[in-house]
């Protein structure tokens, strides 16, 4: 609304200029206009925005909204708008301001392959042929495109597993800057408008599993922006490595090894109190914590899952962190003040840094969703679990019987899942469960949604769909 008002009145005061044959030139008009949309894009909080996975420092949660319970696409019943975007992407959408972007792969001479469901392959997908890989900016309001761009022309430097696709990386925003990743195909820094900032060459990074050598399963984990920093994990089959970019030029700060980990599809979280901020990173040998400002180990743990792809969660004054595979599939509570090596004993699930941990019950793809003093974990086969988020009590267990890759949302006392055939679970937030609805999007879904103001977004297989 300040938007519009400040336009309006910029347009008013064009017209009674012109009235008092006082000359305005139109270039210094549109100058002005656009640099009070940016000044009030700075002014807008940003706890009101979706400006990265899973909304604000990865919450996956939103405040004072009204969002639906039911829809359909057959009447179009609260559907705001359906805008199709072409190629395969399983980014998903973030949004600041009337700004909603999102970043996809096109394959120019085929159509793009993608099996989901419950398998268990090790396959790759034939990406031979020329990709375009290509971000847009749209209005969040309409779903009209503002404007899009090929970020990189070729055939893709890496493979992708059947399930995954070559534009995995959530984007991120601070509101002035917007940075996408494509993995091997390197790092953008775009403005609103478009115009490229900078971009910076990443390498080959080819994550895949550790018992196979040479299996590409495609890159996933997402930028994260905090203050004037980009973090980035890059859990590669060779030298992982987190590190940390200046915003502005995209200049490495800081680097630090990841030592022996292995491949991990992670998107690192912020944990910040007290003037002390921390990066943390899941993983497999190394969940850590890092020294935001240096990129210094302050805290590691270990015996995950072997394939985490779950970003760390920051609830409670806790650190969560979750991951399934292999042997073991633990859910880990940890406290931030954490040092040294905080491995638990092999018969213990509490120590002096851990509050409570689980050895069995972890998500291998999802990352759990706190919200209300709770913690839902889905899993991959559709089984929620709900535990008191500062105790681990269990409160209920429910199966959804589908297919699940995306993570769930929360708003409005209601909590949204969406398996992978497009239907959305919405479920009563609360320790008893209660399945309010079953929404179909009629198309595959693999990406988390967005929620800005008393709308919903969700990205499929071809369409951005706004449900308010």
């Amino acid at each position: 609304m300040r938007q519009i008002f400040w336009l309006f009145y910029l347009s008013f005061m064009k017209k009674y200029l012109r009235m008092r044959r006082i000359i305005v030139l139109p270039g210094l008009f549109v100058i002005l206009i656009f640099s009070v949309t940016q000044s009030l894009h700075a002014q807008i909080s940003y706890s009101e925005q979706w400006p990265g996975f899973r909304g604000p420092l990865g919450c996956g949660f939103m405040e004072n909204v009204k969002t639906p319970v039911t829809w359909s696409l057959d009447s179009t019943k609260s559907i705001k708008w359906k805008t199709s975007i072409p190629g395969l992407g399983h980014s998903c959408p973030v949004i600041w301001g009337d700004y909603l972007f999102v970043t996809t792969a096109a394959n120019i001479t085929n159509s793009e392959s993608l099996k989901v469901g419950l398998y268990g392959d090790i396959d790759e997908a034939n990406d031979s042929s020329e990709h375009e890989f290509k971000v847009y900016c749209l209005d969040k309001h309409s779903g009209k495109i503002i404007w899009e761009r090929i970020a990189q022309k070729g055939i893709p430097k890496s493979k992708r597993h059947t399930k995954a696709s070559q534009a995995n990386c959530t984007p991120a925003t601070d509101g002035k800057y917007l940075v996408v990743h494509f993995g091997s195909e390197g790092l953008y820094c775009y403005d609103f408008r478009g115009n490229l900032i900078w971009k910076k060459e990443m390498g080959l990074l080819a994550p895949g599993p550790y018992t196979d050598p040479g299996v590409e399963w495609g890159y996933a984990s997402s930028p994260v922006i905090y203050k004037d920093k980009i973090i980035i994990q890059c859990d590669i089959p060779k030298t992982p490595y987190i590190t940390a970019l200046d915003l502005a030029t995209g200049n490495e700060i800081w680097k630090t090894s990841r030592g022996d980990e292995v491949s991990t599809w992670c998107t690192p979280a912020i944990y910040s109190k007290d003037g002390k901020t921390q990066v943390v990173a899941n993983g497999y040998t190394h969940m850590c914590g890092y020294e935001f400002e240096t990129g210094k180990e302050l805290w590691k743990l270990s015996n995950g899952g072997d394939a985490p792809a779950p970003a760390p969660v920051i609830a409670n004054d806790l650190i969560y962190l979750n991951s399934a595979h292999g042997k073991f599939s633990p859910v880990f509570a940890v406290r931030p003040d954490a040092n040294g090596d905080i491995t638990l004993a092999p018969d213990s699930t509490k120590n002096k840094y851990i509050a409570w941990s689980i050895k069995r019950g972890g998500a291998y793809m999802q990352t759990p969703l706190i919200y209300g003093g709770y913690l839902y974990n889905l899993q991959v086969n559709g089984q929620l679990t709900c535990f008191d988020a500062l105790t681990g009590e269990v409160k209920y267990k429910e199966t959804l019987k589908e297919a699940f890759t995306a993570s769930g949302i929360a708003a409005d006392g209601k909590l949204y899942f969406s398996s992978e055939d497009g239907n959305v679970y919405v479920i009563k937030a609360g320790p008893v469960f209660q399945l309010l609805a079953r929404n179909a999007l009629k198309d595959i879904c693999m990406a988390t949604p967005a929620i800005s103001e008393n709308a919903l977004f969700f990205r499929t297989q071809h369409y951005l769909i706004a449900v308010e």
